[in-house]
């Protein structure tokens, strides 16, 4: 992995440091003041709105009026951690309120809170953790966990390097959430010609059709005597972050669920109808042309001539596409919407000239947020593991 020549005198300090002298193991209890007497949980319904944030076992649930604690801690999970191999360990600082899913502690003189924090996320919880169902940490075993005590300032220069990576990653970070809402905010004005700020919207004529006027009809497959083997599209195939089909099995007419039904061709627009508020749609790529997909999906097959699939993809991304899914679907449990009530919604259809340019425009902006091997996200995973690399390697006292 490369750094940069600042970042390696830095690395190479750090890891001096931290085999200068022995380094003292101790408690957790040992080397911390525990400050959880001070949390206090509030229900939803009860919380007064304010600014302050309100940590729950993996992140900030809420923000609220008034505070629990002041200063700077590290927060390990009680219990409710959403990952168990890899712990909910949390930074706050100034004033926050904390519930009483999170542990609160804070380092004595001799041991960095950043050190503490830096070192407990690479830390494997599992062995401290009690009960079956739902794994607690209690205060007594968390008192137990072993910490690594090295000189103070070799703490320091490890958390300087460690936290020169949280940094970028944080830059990133942020970069992609201002990404995301330009990228939201042109793609609705884009796709809005009642809106005057659309270049796109003046001297051209536009009409306004339903998806199922703009779509063809699609078949099932008929499994009878049929021999050939299929890649299937699951309702999980498709990822809600990148919109992209991920994983999928083979099957044939044999091991087929019932609801692998749908066929699907190259360039179809597909949308989860079950849970359709949470946004699995893709376009078919050629691999998976002819192939079958749930029927959990709306499949969506452009008008060739008329409409590009591009164009319904990205207003199916729009929020009042959104709004109408919570507008028309039904069910507590699972709900859903049905392909019927979903092909009535009605899209602007500017000439396909039009079309190709505004698409143009956001292929561009949904590749540098989505894509998995380009962009903002990719760079941001890269950055991640390298942080963790080091974080091993720099934290590893054994």
């Amino acid at each position: 992995m490369k750094t940069n020549p600042i970042m390696e005198k830095l690395i190479n300090a750090g890891i001096l440091a931290r085999h200068a002298e022995a380094v003292e193991w101790k408690t957790l209890g040992e080397v911390t003041e525990v400050a959880d007497n001070l949390r206090k949980p509030v229900k939803a319904a009860l919380r007064v709105s304010g600014d302050i944030p309100y940590y729950g076992a993996n992140n900030i649930q809420d923000y609220v009026d008034g505070y629990t604690h002041n200063g700077e801690y590290v927060l390990i999970a009680e219990d409710g951690s959403a990952s168990l191999e890899n712990y909910s360990v949390q930074w706050a600082t100034g004033k926050f309120w904390a519930n009483n899913h999170v542990h609160v502690v804070c380092g004595k003189e001799e041991l960095n809170n950043r050190f503490l924090f830096h070192y407990l996320r690479q830390m494997n919880f599992i062995p401290y953790l009690t009960g079956s169902g739902r794994a607690k940490l209690t205060k007594a075993k968390m008192l137990e966990i072993p910490i690594p005590i090295p000189p103070l300032e070799a703490q320091r220069k490890i958390v300087q390097i460690l936290d020169a990576f949280t940094a970028v990653t944080a830059e990133l970070t942020a970069e992609h959430t201002l990404r995301q809402k330009q990228y939201q905010y042109y793609r609705d004005l884009l796709l809005d010609f009642d809106n005057l700020n659309n270049p796109f919207a003046k001297g051209i004529n536009v009409e306004w059709k339903s998806l199922g006027d703009i779509t063809s009809k699609t078949q099932n497959i008929k499994w009878k005597d049929n021999l050939n083997s299929y890649q299937y599209i699951d309702l999980t195939s498709v990822d809600r972050e990148n919109n992209q089909i991920i994983e999928t099995i083979e099957i044939n007419a044999n091991s087929a669920p019932s609801r692998a039904q749908k066929v699907v061709q190259k360039n179809d627009v597909i949308f989860a109808t079950t849970r359709p508020t949470q946004m699995r749609l893709t376009i078919i790529p050629d691999e998976f042309d002819k192939q079958i997909a749930s029927t959990g999906y709306c499949v969506l097959r452009a008008n060739e001539g008329e409409v590009l699939p591009e164009w319904i993809y990205f207003n199916l991304k729009t929020l009042g596409f959104q709004t109408y899914l919570e507008n028309n679907q039904s069910g507590s449990a699972y709900p859903a919407i049905s392909d019927k009530l979903l092909k009535e919604f009605q899209i602007p259809l500017p000439p396909l000239e039009t079309q190709t340019q505004i698409v143009a425009i956001l292929d561009k902006f949904d590749t540098l947020i989505h894509s998995i091997s380009e962009g903002l996200p990719r760079e941001i995973e890269l950055r991640q593991k390298q942080y963790e690399y080091y974080r091993e390697l720099l934290l590893d006292f054994a």
